[in-house]
Order: C-alpha cells, then structure tokens, then sequence
C-alpha cells in the first residue's frame, strides 16, 4: 500500500499580464522605419524646409545645392531617399527636376508618431 501524496504540479503566475498585440504589424514597421531613417539626416531635414517654404510649392534641384552648401550629386542622393520614403514629389520639366511635398506625408509622419 502506497502512502505517499500524489502531488500537483506547481502552477506559475505571471509576474505581470502579457502584453497587448503590437500596435505595428512587421510591414507597417518596416515602412515606418523607412520614413523615420530618411528623416534622421539634418540635410533633408532642411531640403524639407527648404521645398516646404518655396512660394510656388515646388524646387528645381538646381536651387537646392547653393543654401546646403552641397554637390548636386549629393542633394540628388538625398531627394531620391525623401521621393522613396514618400515624403515628395519628383516632377520633370524638360532636363530638370522639380520636388514638391508630397500631399498629407508631413500629416501622415505625425499620424505615424501618434500610433506608435
């Protein structure tokens, strides 16, 4: 005859409750993250000025090397970066380029910051 108690097994509690579901799926975090990084460089910042202030609404590249003290190439390089974060419109006119804010991506990056 056996006298020994059959035991349980123990059950752990959690320390705390499990966090809720992410507000970001992983796409939507890539996407983000694209605009945050193409955001992160002083020079675009203030090519986003720049563009955002421009009376016609709208900048050759060629006046944008002269107040960033910047090659063409590179003012290039980092309007390609804002056009394929979606944060502005690349319009040819004849054998330049004109760049314009994209319509709502200053609203969307602010809706972007109020979701995280």
């Amino acid at each position: 005859m056996n006298l020994l108690p059959i035991l349980e097994p123990a059950m752990e509690e959690a320390c705390c409750p499990p966090a809720g579901a992410p507000a970001l799926d992983a796409e939507e975090a890539k996407q983000q993250a694209l605009v945050f990084k193409a955001l992160a460089d002083p020079n675009r910042l203030r090519l986003l000025s720049i563009i955002k202030a421009a009376s016609s609404g709208a900048i050759c590249v060629c006046d944008l090397t002269e107040p960033l003290d910047l090659s063409q190439p590179t003012v290039s390089h980092h309007l390609k970066i804002l056009v394929e974060a979606g944060l502005l419109h690349r319009e040819k006119r004849g054998t330049w380029a004109y760049f314009s804010l994209a319509p709502g991506a200053l609203d969307d990056v602010a809706g972007m910051l109020a979701r995280i």
